[in-house]
């Protein structure tokens, strides 16, 4: 692909300053360096779960379907993550 590739953000639900500062990264090196350096650039933000927010950004789909197959690999459904987040919420009340 050529240089100069253009990424659209499409969803900015939940980011943080953080997170834009890596989308940020992410659009300079692939303007510059074309799609090929979006993997590149993503793998270099460090933290899995920033990877995943920024990535999300852009192709919220794909990133959400790759989650549910891996999840779905490991016998994890979508009430079990439902079913966790209320029971921390509720041990976080708890405190």
């Amino acid at each position: 692909m050529a240089k100069g590739f253009e990424l659209k953000v499409v969803d900015v639900s939940g980011l943080t300053d953080a997170d834009w500062s890596g989308i940020s990264k992410v659009m300079r090196a692939c303007e510059a360096g074309g799609f090929e350096v979006f993997w590149d650039e993503i793998d270099k933000l460090g933290d899995p779960a920033r990877q995943i927010k920024v990535a999300g950004a852009f192709f919220p789909d794909l990133i959400r379907e790759a989650l549910k197959d891996e999840l779905a690999e490991h016998g994890i459904t979508h009430e079990d993550l439902k079913e966790l987040l209320r029971s921390l919420e509720r041990s976080a009340t708890c405190q």
